[in-house]
């Protein structure tokens, strides 16, 4: 039998309820791969029509963790950032999505950011990835992708870092 969304959170809730660490996070990173490995899920999650954007698929009201289903377009493309004190973790279902890695190299009381690129893969079908708290990244869809992502909380709600390539030194080669 298929791996579903209903056991996807019941095993997301009883791997989060006692801590959250990385041993955690790669428990749900690798139930997420066996969730996006169910093309039922899949069909029933995304249509070709399903407009761009995210929609809440679940949230865990005892570790506010939320499973977030999104439509990224073709061609977008977000700028470094991190999600500052929460963790999210990224998983395909189609397309790709580009993740690059940052390193910051100077102090974080400076008035702007010097990032240094540190890696770059991609997360294709039935992949999954986790970013632990204030991992530097950015992504990038080279196609229209349907993207399946845990949080830690609902990010919209906290401080994030955010870094702006007008104000803020981002080199793309070491």
């Amino acid at each position: 039998m298929a791996y579903t969304l209903d056991q996807f959170c019941r095993d997301l809730h009883d791997a989060l309820i006692e801590k959250v660490d990385d041993e955690s996070r790669e428990t749900v990173r690798a139930n997420l791969e066996k969730l996006l490995a169910n093309p039922d899920f899949v069909a029933e999650t995304w249509q070709e029509d399903t407009p761009p954007g995210k929609r809440v698929l679940y949230h865990d009201k005892d570790t506010d963790v939320y499973v977030l289903a999104h439509v990224q377009e073709e061609g977008k493309k977000g700028n470094p950032h991190s999600h500052g004190a929460s963790w999210a973790i990224y998983g395909n279902a189609t397309g790709a999505t580009d993740m690059s890695e940052w390193r910051r190299t100077n102090s974080e009381d400076d008035d702007h950011a010097e990032l240094v690129l540190e890696k770059e893969y991609s997360i294709t079908p039935g992949l999954a990835q986790a970013y632990g708290p204030g991992l530097i990244h950015s992504t990038g869809h080279p196609c229209k992708s349907w993207v399946l992502r845990v949080t830690g909380t609902d990010l919209d709600t906290l401080p994030r870092y955010r870094f702006d390539a007008k104000k803020d030194k981002i080199l793309e080669t070491a």
